[in-house]
Order: structure tokens, then C-alpha cells, then sequence
């Protein structure tokens, strides 16, 4: 939708709010689903102008709270609170990509390093996987941060590697995600997409702030930013994407011709 429409269902649906039942929605299943919602819209301000970024993050607040059913009284307190904490986050996040177009709150580990290491639980079931798991098996590593399974942005990328899994196995590459979902989460959307690769749960983003990938939103929480990284087989991280999220859906094909660039 652009911003007109965004505008104009804000009006209809909390300017003039219509009651409506909450029975059927069980609080925390609102809560996630919310949290998802925000998350996908809010995560890329880079190369957005701060107004526009604040006034579409609002209306789009006002969408994600009506969809949810939620009663009058809820919605219009949450559209005060949110809409508040939102613009705060999205300030101070713009503030710091327009400076240098770099991800807020956090550093980037520099290319050429050796990539920070971490252990974190997988959607498969078994356990922890490390970096060190990683590369002792002598391949490539794509590791992609996102911001919440089941967002659209999140399955149309996880799509996208799908779709060239085989162009990454003939590179010696294997793919990984990393969010803060709960494994449970992780695993049901790797099973609900068919996807013959996994991901990790990074609860509390302390991995994706060691990768600089980390997004802190005054009174939403932390999540990991859309980012990815080319790790070699000895651990040092050799490239990393910046602006996924303006071309989420070609940026498989992105990271494959910089991977032909890299091992050859």
C-alpha cells in the first residue's frame, strides 16, 4: 500500500472506530502476531526521509492494532503508546544510517576479521550450532539476520534461497538464518516453507549485536535488522549486505554473484 492508502484505512478504522470482539483472539497470539506486523515495517530506515518513515510506521500501527480486533478503548491507548515509541526508535535509528548509512545501535565487525563467534540453539532440533560447527565442515556460510518469521519480507527472502539452493550447494555454500524467534517459531516456518536449510534463535539479539545487526525500539524490544554475511571456511567474514530490504526479493541472486566473486 503506499502512503495514501495507509492514510486513509488509518482514518476509517481508528479515527471512526467501530466495536468490535476480542473473544476469539487469545491475548498472546494478538501480542505475536503484532509484534511481527511491526517489525516487518519498521526495519528498513535507511534511505527513507524520517517524516515519511514516522507518518507510514503510524498508519501502519493503526492497520496492524484494527486487524487485530482489538476494543476500542485498547486501540486508541495503543495508538498513543506505540506511535510514541515508534517515532523515538525510528528518530534515533535514522539518525544514525542517514549519518553514515550504517545499522543503528551497533557496530559492524569489519571484513578480513575473523567473524565473532557464537552458539546458538537451531530449528532442527539438535541442539547448538557454532560457528565452529560451521566451518569445520569446510563450506562457505551465508548467515542472514531478519526481523520475524512469517513477515513477508522474511518469506519472500527465505524464498529466494530456496529457490538457488542448488547454485549455493555448487558453490560449497550452505545458508543459515538468525532471528530472535523462539526455536519453535523457526522450526514450524522452515516446515511450513519447505526450506532445505535452517535458522537460529538469537533470543535477546546478543548475537546480532556482535554482527551489528541488531535494532533496539523503545518500548517494542530488540530484533535483528535485515543483513547478511559471507563467512569463508576459516571463519573470517568476508563480505557484508547492508540494504536488503529495498530489493529483499532479487537478493539471493545478489549474494550468489558475490559468492562467485569470492571463491573463485
Amino acid at each position: 500500500l503506499d502512503d495514501c492508502s495507509l492514510l486513509s484505512y488509518y482514518s476509517a478504522t481508528v479515527l471512526i472506530p467501530k466495536p468490535r470482539s476480542t473473544a476469539t483472539i487469545p491475548k498472546s497470539k494478538r501480542k505475536d502476531k503484532l509484534h511481527d506486523r511491526i517489525c516487518a515495517h519498521i526495519i528498513s530506515i535507511h534511505s527513507f526521509v524520517m517524516f515519511k518513515v514516522i507518518a507510514s510506521f503510524c498508519a501502519f500501527a493503526a492497520i496492524a492494532v484494527s486487524g487485530l480486533n482489538l476494543e476500542n478503548g485498547s486501540r486508541r491507548a495503543f495508538i498513543s503508546k506505540s506511535c510514541a515509541a515508534a517515532a523515538a526508535g525510528v528518530f534515533t535509528a535514522a539518525a544514525g544510517s542517514i549519518a553514515g548509512n550504517q545499522p543503528a545501535f551497533a557496530d559492524l565487525p569489519g571484513t578480513g576479521a575473523k567473524a565473532p563467534r557464537f552458539e546458538l540453539p537451531n530449528s532442527k532440533g539438535e541442539g547448538l550450532t557454532s560457528l565452529e560447527s560451521l566451518t569445520k565442515s569446510g563450506k562457505w556460510t551465508v548467515l542472514y539476520f531478519y526481523p520475524g518469521a512469517f513477515t513477508q519480507g522474511c518469506t519472500l527472502e527465505a524464498r529466494g534461497f530456496q529457490k538457488d539452493i542448488d547454485e549455493y550447494r555448487k558453490l560449497n555454500t550452505q545458508i543459515v538464518g538468525v532471528s530472535v524467534d523462539p526455536v519453535e517459531k523457526n522450526a514450524v516456518f522452515c516446515q511450513k516453507e519447505s526450506l532445505d536449510f535452517y535458522m537460529l534463535s538469537d533470543s535477546g539479539g546478543l548475537v546480532s549485536k556482535l554482527y551489528g545487526s541488531a535494532l533496539s525500539v523503545p518500548g517494542i524490544g530488540t530484533f535483528s535488522n535485515r543483513q547478511t554475511y559471507i563467512i569463508d571456511p576459516d571463519g573470517n567474514l568476508k563480505w557484508v549486505f547492508l540494504d536488503v530490504e529495498s530489493k529483499v526479493t532479487r537478493h539471493s541472486g545478489e549474494v550468489l554473484s558475490k559468492l562467485k566473486e569470492l571463491v573463485a
